[in-house]
C-alpha cells in the first residue's frame, strides 16, 4: 500500500521512534538495499546543497537510482500541471522527493501519484529536517523528556515542522520571534492542544535561552522572500546568537542550524564554529535518516513485513 511522508503530523510517536532506530540501524547497515533495481525521481523547485547530496547519496546506498529534475526541466504547476507530471513520473519510478515552494503542489503531487512521496521541503513544513535534528539531539544524549529547544528567529517552515514533533514526544519548545514572525497559526494550536510539549512564544531571545538544552536557528530571510531581506534585518536585530545569548543557556548546551548559515547576521562565526556546534553533525545526519525515511515507505509500498525483521539483530544492537 502506498503511503507518503509530508508532515511529521501524519505519524504516530511509535512510528517516529521507529524512524529514530531505523535511523540507527542504516547509519551502520549499508548492506540493506530495498531500491535495488529502483529510481527515485527528485523534483526540485527550490535549490539545495543539503537536500539534494543526501537524497542522492541515500539513494544509491539503498541501491536505486536517483533522477534530479529541476524547476527549469519540468515547469512543475507552469509548464505540466503537477498532477500530470504524477502520474507520468508514477509509471517510470518507484518513488518521488520533491522539494517545492507551495505546499498545496506537494499535497496535490502526492494525491495523483501512485508511488510514495516525500516532502523534502515546502515553505509551511520540513519534515526530513526535523527527523535528523531530532536524531542528532538523541547523538548529543539531549532527548529527554521535557528538553528545553529554544529556536531563536523566524517562525517558520523549520519551525512549524518542531511543533508537529511536539506533538509526538515531549519537549519544552520555545520560539523567540518578533511579533508578526509567528508560526503557522493551525499548526500552533492543533500542537498545543495536543498537550505533548510546552510550547511558548516569547518575543526576548534573552529571557527564551535561559536553561536552555538546545539553541537553534536559521536564515532570516527564505528563498522566495529575498524582497523582503531588508526589513527582515531590521526586525530581527537582537536577534543574533552571538556568544553572549548562548552564554545564558546551560553549559552543557548545544547549537544547531539546519544550514545555510548567514555568517555574522543570525549567528555569529564564533558560535557556529565553537564546540557548542553540532551543525555538521545535523547536516551528515540528514543522510541516514532520509534513507531511514525510504526504506520504511518502501516497505509500506511493497507490503513487506520490514527489513528489521530481517535484520533483527542489528535493530536488537541498537
Amino acid at each position: 500500500m502506498k503511503k507518503d511522508f509530508l508532515s511529521l503530523a501524519d505519524l504516530t510517536a511509535a512510528e517516529f521512534e521507529e524512524l529514530l532506530t531505523l535511523t540507527d540501524v542504516l547509519k551502520t547497515s549499508p548492506h540493506i538495499r530495498p531500491l535495488a533495481g529502483k529510481s527515485v525521481a527528485l523534483i526540485f523547485q527550490k535549490p539545495s546543497l543539503r537536500t539534494r547530496v543526501s537524497f542522492e547519496v541515500g539513494v544509491v546506498e539503498l541501491g536505486g537510482h536517483p533522477i534530479f529534475l529541476s524547476q527549469e526541466g519540468i515547469g512543475i504547476g507552469v509548464r505540466e500541471k503537477a498532477s500530470d507530471v504524477a502520474e507520468l513520473v508514477s509509471r517510470m519510478t518507484s518513488m518521488i522527493v520533491a522539494r517545492l515552494y507551495d505546499h498545496a503542489v506537494l499535497l496535490e503531487l502526492a494525491r495523483h501519484a501512485t508511488v510514495p512521496v516525500i516532502n523534502a521541503l515546502t515553505d509551511l513544513s520540513h519534515p526530513c529536517q526535523i527527523v535528523a535534528d531530532v536524531y542528532t539531539m538523541r547523538q548529543h544524549g539531549k532527548l529527554k523528556p521535557g528538553a528545553k529547544v529554544v529556536f531563536v528567529g523566524d517562525g517558520n517552515n523549520v519551525v512549524n515542522s518542531w511543533l508537529e514533533v511536539c506533538e509526538l514526544i515531549p519537549l519544552h519548545f520555545v520560539l523567540a520571534a518578533p511579533k508578526g514572525y509567528e508560526p503557522n497559526p493551525d499548526i500552533l494550536n492543533r500542537a498545543k492542544k495536543r498537550g505533548v510539549s510546552v510550547i511558548e512564544i516569547i518575543d526576548d531571545p534573552y529571557a527564551a535561552v535561559r536553561d536552555a538544552d538546545v539553541v537553534y536557528t536559521d536564515v532570516w530571510t527564505s528563498m522566495g522572500q529575498e524582497a523582503e531581506s531588508e526589513r527582515r534585518k531590521r526586525d530581527f536585530a537582537g536577534y543574533q546568537v552571538n556568544v553572549q545569548l548562548l552564554s545564558l543557556a546551560k553549559p552543557d548546551c548545544i547549537f544547531m542550524h539546519c544550514l545555510p548559515a548567514h555568517r555574522e547576521e543570525e549567528v555569529t562565526s564564533e558560535v557556529i564554529d565553537g564546540k557548542q556546534s553540532i551543525v555538521f553533525d545535523q547536516a551528515e545526519n540528514r543522510l541516514h535518516a532520509q534513507k531511514a525515511i525510504m526504506v520504511k515507505l518502501m516497505e509500506e509500498y511493497n507490503g513487506l513485513d520490514g527489513y528489521r525483521s530481517r535484520h533483527s539483530a542489528e535493530v536488537m544492537e541498537h
